[in-house]
């Protein structure tokens, strides 16, 4: 692993534990798949570079919107053909037609990969990235380098 991916993953692990809490970013405490990513940025890099609005339990999909995916688009670099990472953020549709909102971070490649994600029910977790999970993968990015 480099140095950020491997920070990246090592700050991911220390919320493992941490309850599900819609909305939440504050290891310990709570948060949900989306606080997760947005606590490790805040461990890794600093202040966050956009405060998350408001959202539902159902996200954006009564109106069909990525609004995750774009956000994602915004701040995070797409991985494109780039062979998968430890630290890269992974984004998930959980059945087909939805809009994608689910997020986790990849923590192993290689024949028994994982990915650490705040799953409703469970907290956050090291979960592995089976066949199931990677089906629902519709993209995967990578945390802006450390000097951008």
């Amino acid at each position: 692993m480099t140095g950020a991916s491997d920070r990246i993953v090592r700050a991911a692990r220390g919320w493992i534990g941490t309850p599900y809490r819609h909305q939440a970013s504050t290891r310990g405490a709570g948060c949900d798949c989306l606080g997760l990513v947005r606590g490790v940025w805040r461990e890794v890099f600093g202040r966050e570079p956009e405060a998350a609005p408001a959202y539902s339990m159902d996200w954006s999909e009564p109106q069909g919107e990525e609004r995750l995916w774009a956000a994602a688009r915004r701040h995070l670099r797409v991985c494109g053909d780039a062979a998968p990472a430890p630290g890269d953020v992974l984004l998930f549709r959980m059945r087909d037609g939805a809009v994608a909102k689910h997020l986790g971070l990849l923590a192993k490649v290689g024949s028994a990969p994982s990915f650490i994600h705040a799953y409703s029910g469970h907290g956050v977790v090291e979960s592995p990235l089976s066949d199931p999970w990677k089906r629902r993968i519709v993209a995967r990015f990578q945390f802006p380098s450390e000097d951008t």
